[in-house]
């Protein structure tokens, strides 16, 4: 006899940066009545969209996507927003009878939606974030996580020292309510059955395909693309442009440095990006089901998601 649950399907497809992830979904939308709720912290950013690999015109008319273009570039948008957005499209998917697919490479993200974290709703304090900021510039990001260590040791051990945005936030959130961010971070899990899809591939091979990215991305003109944000007045200080790429890219605008230089730069923190991501997404993980992206996978994914959904009757 089939189970009949009364949570609602949510499937998860996670991975690393190029690991293939917005192509598994396009192909699962061919087969199943899918919808994409997107988990990147970049692809929120409107006008952002050769260097945050955004999916294109004609992929978001295969498949629709949510949580695209949200707030523009200068923006202030927190996790609590996301989680906020992302419960509100799946629930509408779901609603509508169909499969929202969970599809990002922000670890963050992910688990707020999966895991339902009670998350301090805090507005930016746009002043400290500057003085933060600015100490980091000047003296270095572990000087930063060190304070973050005295004032929140749990939250310090889960936020890697060089990820500066997440350093700043919890030392903003620990001075504004007075109290450590992770002691306000309990979790709730949503009612939702979940699936979730793990893509890997050897490391090698991933690396080549983050060189082919770039190059792609290159060639449909992302230097073009930062030049348009500059014109627009979005400054290359904004949290939105620290992003892989637009970084680097303002660096060779503003003269810093030399486009070969800039795309050495990029390939660099995007592998370092890739290894930062591993922590989110352990292959050792038995909550998540891994499937080699390297080889044809698509047909193997498909068949585990089927056998998922059948469980709903």
């Amino acid at each position: 006899m089939t189970a009949v649950f009364s949570a609602r399907p949510l499937v998860a497809i996670v991975g690393p940066t190029a690991a293939g992830k917005t192509a598994l979904a396009l192909r699962l939308a061919e087969a199943l009545p899918v919808e994409v709720v997107s988990a990147d912290s970049r692809q929120v950013y409107r006008y952002m969209d050769i260097g945050t690999a955004k999916p294109t015109r004609e992929e978001r008319e295969r498949v629709p996507h949510h949580l695209l273009d949200v707030v523009d570039p200068d923006a202030a948008f927190t996790l609590a927003q996301y989680q906020e957005l992302a419960y509100r499209a799946i629930d509408d998917v779901q609603r509508r009878g169909r499969i929202p697919l969970l599809v990002g490479g922000t670890g963050l993200y992910v688990r707020a939606v999966l895991e339902g974290l009670h998350i301090p709703h805090v507005e930016p304090d746009p002043r400290l974030r500057q003085q933060l900021l600015a100490e980091a510039d000047s003296q270095g990001f572990a000087v930063l996580h060190e304070r973050l260590r005295a004032l929140d040791p749990v939250a310090a051990e889960r936020i890697d020292a060089r990820n500066v945005r997440r350093v700043v936030r919890a030392l903003e959130v620990c001075c504004r309510l007075g109290q450590p961010i992770s002691s306000l971070q309990r979790a709730s899990p949503p009612p939702y059955q979940v699936l979730r899809i793990g893509l890997h591939m050897p490391r090698a091979r991933l690396y080549q395909r983050i060189d082919a990215r770039i190059d792609a991305m290159l060639s449909a003109g992302l230097v073009e693309e930062v030049r348009a944000l500059v014109a627009r007045a979005y400054g290359l200080d904004l949290p939105s442009m620290s992003g892989l790429g637009y970084r680097q890219i303002g660096m060779y605008l503003s003269g810093e440095t030399t486009l070969p230089e800039a795309v050495a730069l990029i390939q660099r923190h995007t592998r370092r990006f890739v290894r930062q991501q591993a922590n989110w997404f352990r292959e050792d993980d038995p909550a998540v089901a891994w499937f080699d992206a390297s080889g044809y996978a698509a047909e193997a994914v498909l068949a585990r998601i089927s056998s998922f959904l059948a469980q709903f009757g």
